[in-house]
C-alpha cells in the first residue's frame, strides 16, 4: 500500500477569474494607476490592446488611438467568426500576433521595494517588457510565470508601460481550442526586498485523527537587501469563521542576497476535516513585520485530509473508500473562449455536482488558478495534469502519429527539451496546496509518440470502433515484451522521460502519487514506463483492467479516460480493486474537429458548450447520484438504435450493442411532437427499481430496472399527442407534453444582481415556448438580444456543436428550442435586457449592476 498525507495551503493570491474584453468600438485609455498597497493587487483593469504587430508596440511613447481598451482576462480569438479555412482542430478560430499594454506610476516605495508581475497564463510564445526592455516571457501557454520589473521602472511618480508580445502565428499547435492572448488573471505585488517570494508557502498536514491535525509550514524568506535583515514571521491558522485556532511567531534573520527556508508547526485542536461533501476550508496567514507594522503578508487557503491508494482496494479519502466519479475539462468555456469567468465555471461544476461528479481531471494541462480554488470550495478532487506531449510531436489535426511538419502545427515538443523542468516546477509550487488535488499526472497518451509502441501491441491499429478497445491483447505479455525489445529505441526513451518527470514532480511534493493517462498499457506496463508511475491510469481500456490487475497486481489502477456510457462505470463496479473513473467529458469542448465543418467541437460531454444538461448527464445522476431520478427521452423507432422482436418488445438492433458504445449518447429527444401513430421508443433513465409509463394516463406497463442490462427502460409507443409521465418506485417521476408552435422567449437569469469589484456575469437561459407557456423543443427559431449600454454581451450561443454562428453576436439561432448568453456589467445602475423573437413577441430581465 502507498500512503500519501495531503499537501494543503495554496499559492498566494485570492484574485477571482476575470471575462472578456471590451469590444473595438471602445475609446482606448490611459490611466497612471498606482500600485502601492500591502499584498496582491488585481492587475487586470485598463489595459490596450492591438492585434497587430510591429517593433515600436514596446516602447513608451506611442500612439495608442487605434487600440482597444480591454480588461482581462482576454481572448482575442473567440471574438472572431469561424471560418473553415482555419482548421477545426483549434475550433476554426484565428491566431495571429496581439499585443498589450498597461500604463502604471513607479510606487513611491520603489527603492526599497521589490515589483513583481504574475501572469497566471499566456497564450503563447509571449515575451514581456517594460518601459521596452525584454523582462521575461513564456512558449507554454499553460504555464503561470512572474517578471520582476524592479530594476526597470523609471523614477518614483513616472509612468512606466508594461507591454506583452503574445505569437500564436502556430494557430494549430494545439489538439483543441487554446485561445489566445492573455487569457486568465494577472497580479501585481510590491514586495519589501525581505519578502515571501511568490508561491514562497508549502503547508502539509500529519497527526490527523478525528478532531485534531497538525499544519507543517514552511515559509521562504528572500532577502534582495545588501544587508542582514532581521524580521518577525507570525503564521496564524484563521477558521472559516474567522477566528485564530492556531500561532507561532519566530524571530528570523536572512543574509543579504539570500534566501532561507523556516518551518513552523501549527496544532489544530478543534479540526474539521475537508472531504467533498463538506469542504471546509482554512486559510494560514503568514506575516513579517518589525514587531509593529506588517511589511508582507501570504494569505494561504487549507484544508485538512488524507488520502491513500490501494492496488488491491482503491482510493481512500479520510480513511473512507470513496469511489472517483470523475469527468474530464478541457480549459474553455464555450462562447466566452479560453478567457473564462469565474462564474462561468462555478455554473458548470455545479451542475456536474448534481450528477454525483466528485473529481475533475484538468485535461491536458494546468488548469487555471481560479478553477483549482473553485475545487477547493465546491469539494472536488483533482488529478493535475501537466503535459500532453515530451519528447516527439503529436499530429495536432488528427493525432495518433506525426503526419505533418508545417510551422502552424509545431507545438509545445518543440521546446520541450530546454522548457520541461521549469514549466512542471511552476505548475507544482503553484498548485500543490490545495486541498482538492490528489494526484499529479505527468502526461497524457504519450505513447503513440515514440518508436515500438504501437507495433509491439498486437493489434491491427487502434480503432475507435470496437477492435482495440474492448479486445483483450492479442499476444501474451511476454510477445509484447519481445517486440518491444527488438525494435528500434529511437533517439528518446519514454521510460526514461518519466522517470526524470516524476523525479522533478517529488522534489517539490512527495505528499501526492504521480500518475499518467495511459493509452497502450499492455507495453507499457513491460517497457519500463509504469515503473514511474505510482498509479496507472488507463485511456479506453477498461477491457483489460482484469488483465492488468493480474500481471501488475503491485500497481493500483484506474480509468483516466472513458467513454460516458454506463458500461463504463460498470467496468469499476465490477472490479472493485479500481479506484474509478474520469469520463470523457465533463463539458462539450472546442477543437478536435479536423475536417469536420460545421462541427467546431467535441460532443461527448454530459453538458453542452453553453452549460445545458444532455441525456447522458441524467444517466450517469442515476448512477452516480442517491437522489431520486427519471428523465425522459424519444425519438422515432426508424432512427432510434432498436427494433421490435416478435413479441413486440423494444431490442437493440445489434444484441449487446450498449456493452460497446462510445463517445457520443445515441440521438434522443425530450419532447413529445410527431406525426399521429408515427411509430416512436419512449426511453427512461432512473435510478428506481421500476418505472411506469403513462401515455394519456393509460398504463403502458410497469418495467424492472434489473430487466435492463443497459440501465435504459423502453417502450415502443404509436404516437398520440397528449402527455407521456413515467413514474418510479423511488418516487422520481418525468412527463412531457405535446406543444404547439413558439410564441415567445421564456427568459430566466442565474442573478439580478452583480458586482463590478467581484467580476460577476450573468447568464441568460433562453427557451421558446408556446401559448401557454410550456417548453418548445421540437423546433427551433432566431432570438436578438436588446442590450442597453451598460451591460456588454460576452457571448451568445445554443450549445450546439454543430452551431458555427457568431458568438459576439446580438441574435441566435436555438437548438432545441434554447439558448444561452452571458453578459458583463460595465457602469453600476439598473439595466432591463430584452429577448425578442421574429414576431417581435418580447421577454425582458431586468439587472442591476453594482460597484
Amino acid at each position: 500500500m502507498t500512503k500519501f498525507y495531503y499537501v494543503f495551503g495554496l499559492s498566494l493570491i485570492l484574485t477571482a477569474c476575470g471575462f472578456q474584453s471590451s469590444k473595438s468600438s471602445e475609446k482606448p485609455t490611459r490611466p497612471n494607476t498606482v500600485y502601492s498597497s500591502l499584498g496582491p493587487q488585481d492587475f487586470n483593469q485598463s489595459w490596450l490592446f492591438i492585434e497587430e504587430d510591429k517593433a515600436q508596440f514596446s516602447k513608451l511613447n506611442l500612439d495608442v488611438s487605434a487600440w482597444q481598451s480591454v480588461n482581462l482576462p482576454h481572448d482575442w480569438s473567440v471574438s472572431h467568426e469561424f471560418e473553415e479555412k482555419w482548421d477545426g482542430a483549434t475550433a476554426y478560430l484565428p491566431g495571429g500576433v496581439g499585443w498589450y499594454r498597461k500604463h502604471f506610476v513607479t510606487p513611491a516605495s520603489k527603492n526599497d521595494s521589490v515589483i513583481l508581475v504574475n501572469f497566471d497564463g499566456i497564450y503563447n510564445h509571449s515575451t514581456v517588457y517594460i518601459n521596452d526592455k525584454r523582462v521575461g516571457g513564456e512558449v507554454n501557454g499553460y504555464t503561470p510565470f512572474t517578471v520582476d520589473v524592479t530594476s526597470f521602472l523609471n523614477p518614483v511618480g513616472d509612468e512606466n508601460v508594461l507591454a506583452v508580445r503574445v505569437d500564436r502565428t502556430r494557430y494549430i499547435d494545439s489538439r483543441w481550442y487554446p485561445g489566445s492572448g492573455i487569457y486568465r488573471n494577472v497580479t501585481f505585488y510590491n514586495k519589501p526586498k525581505l519578502h515571501i517570494p511568490v508561491w514562497g508557502t508549502q503547508v502539509t498536514t500529519e497527526n490527523i485523527s478525528h478532531d485534531s491535525g497538525d499544519a507543517r509550514i514552511k515559509v521562504t524568506l528572500k532577502n534582495e537587501d545588501d544587508q542582514p535583515k532581521k524580521t518577525m514571521l507570525k503564521s496564524v491558522v484563521v477558521n472559516n469563521e474567522g477566528e485564530v485556532v492556531a500561532k507561532q511567531i519566530d524571530e528570523v534573520t536572512v543574509m543579504s542576497n539570500s534566501s532561507l527556508e523556516v518551518e513552523q508547526v501549527l496544532n489544530v485542536s478543534t479540526m474539521k476535516l475537508w472531504d467533498m461533501n463538506s469542504p471546509y476550508l482554512y486559510k494560514v496567514v503568514s506575516t513579517l513585520s518589525d514587531g509593529q507594522d506588517t511589511k508582507d503578508q501570504v494569505v494561504t487557503p487549507l484544508g485538512f485530509r488524507t488520502i491513500e491508494f490501494k492496488p488491491d482496494g482503491g482510493f481512500f479519502l479520510n480513511g473512507k473508500h470513496t469511489l472517483i466519479k470523475g469527468v474530464n475539462l478541457h480549459h474553455d468555456g464555450g462562447l466566452v473562449g479560453a478567457a473564462v469567468p469565474e462564474d462561468v465555471w462555478r455554473r458548470r461544476l455545479v451542475r456536474l455536482k448534481e450528477a454525483g461528479v466528485n473529481a475533475i481531471r484538468m485535461s491536458h494541462n494546468p488548469a487555471s488558478k481560479t478553477l483549482m480554488d473553485l475545487c477547493d470550495e465546491l469539494g472536488f478532487l483533482v488529478q493535475a495534469e501537466i503535459f500532453d506531449e515530451w519528447d516527439y510531436p503529436k499530429d495536432k489535426r488528427l493525432n495518433q502519429q506525426e503526419r505533418h511538419d508545417d510551422y502552424i502545427s509545431r507545438g509545445y515538443a518543440d521546446w520541450f527539451q530546454s522548457h520541461a523542468h521549469k514549466d512542471l516546477n511552476a505548475a507544482v509550487l503553484r498548485d500543490r496546496n490545495h486541498p482538492s488535488l490528489i494526484m499529479w499526472s505527468i502526461g497524457n497518451e504519450i505513447e503513440w509518440t515514440y518508436p515500438r509502441y504501437a507495433a509491439s501491441t498486437g493489434y491491427f491499429d487502434m480503432n475507435a470502433n470496437g477492435n482495440y478497445f474492448y479486445t483483450l491483447p492479442p499476444i501474451s505479455s511476454q510477445e509484447i515484451k519481445q517486440r518491444f525489445e527488438s525494435g528500434e529505441k529511437g533517439t528518446y526513451t519514454l521510460a526514461d522521460t518519466a522517470k526524470k518527470l516524476s523525479s522533478w514532480v517529488k522534489e517539490l511534493d512527495t505528499t501526492r502519487p504521480v500518475i499518467a493517462n495511459l493509452i497502450l498499457p499492455s507495453v507499457s506496463h513491460i517497457s519500463g514506463y509504469t515503473d514511474a508511475l505510482d498509479i496507472v491510469g488507463y485511456s479506453y481500456r477498461r477491457v483489460i483492467y482484469d488483465y492488468g490487475r493480474r500481471l501488475f497486481p503491485e500497481k493500483m489502477i484506474m480509468g483516466t479516460e472513458n467513454v460516458p456510457q454506463w458500461h463504463e462505470w460498470k467496468g469499476v463496479l465490477d472490479t472493485p480493486a479500481i479506484a474509478g473513473t474520469f469520463l470523457w467529458t465533463g463539458v462539450d469542448y472546442m477543437g478536435e474537429a479536423h475536417g469536420g465543418w460545421p462541427r467546431k467541437g467535441v460532443n461527448s460531454g454530459l453538458l453542452d458548450l453553453a452549460g445545458f444538461k444532455k441525456p447522458s448527464f441524467h444517466m450517469f445522476k442515476t448512477l452516480w447520484s442517491d437522489a431520486p431520478h427519471m428523465y425522459l427521452t424519444t425519438q422515432l423507432l426508424e432512427d432510434s438504435l432498436y427494433e421490435l422482436d416478435d413479441n413486440g418488445n423494444v431490442v437493440e438492433r445489434k444484441k449487446d450493442g450498449w456493452k460497446t458504445r462510445v463517445w457520443e449518447w445515441h440521438d434522443v429527444e425530450h419532447h413529445w411532437n410527431y406525426n399521429e401513430n408515427e411509430n416512436t421508443v419512449v426511453e427512461a433513465y432512473s435510478n428506481c427499481e421500476a418505472v411506469e409509463l403513462f401515455v394519456n394516463e393509460v398504463s403502458y406497463g410497469r418495467q424492472l430496472l434489473k430487466e435492463h442490462d443497459d440501465r435504459i427502460f423502453k417502450w415502443f409507443v404509436p404516437f398520440q399527442s397528449g402527455e407521456i409521465r413515467a413514474e418510479g418506485d423511488c418516487g422520481a417521476s418525468d412527463s412531457i407534453k405535446t406543444v404547439g408552435m413558439p410564441t415567445s422567449v421564456f427568459m430566466s437569469i442565474d442573478k439580478s444582481i452583480v458586482k463590478l469589484q467581484k467580476r460577476e456575469v450573468v447568464h441568460v437561459e433562453m427557451q421558446l415556448v408556446d401559448s401557454m407557456g410550456r417548453p418548445v423543443r421540437f423546433t427551433d427559431a432566431n432570438i436578438s438580444l436588446d442590450i442597453p449600454e451598460g451591460i456588454k454581451l460576452l457571448g451568445i450561443d445554443n450549445g450546439w456543436v454543430n452551431s458555427v454562428q457568431p458568438f459576439q453576436s446580438n441574435s441566435v439561432d436555438t437548438y432545441k428550442g434554447r439558448a444561452l448568453a452571458i453578459l458583463e456589467g460595465i457602469e453600476p445602475g439598473n439595466y432591463t435586457i430584452t429577448a425578442r423573437l421574429h414576431n417581435d413577441a418580447e421577454s425582458k430581465a431586468t439587472v442591476q449592476v453594482q460597484q
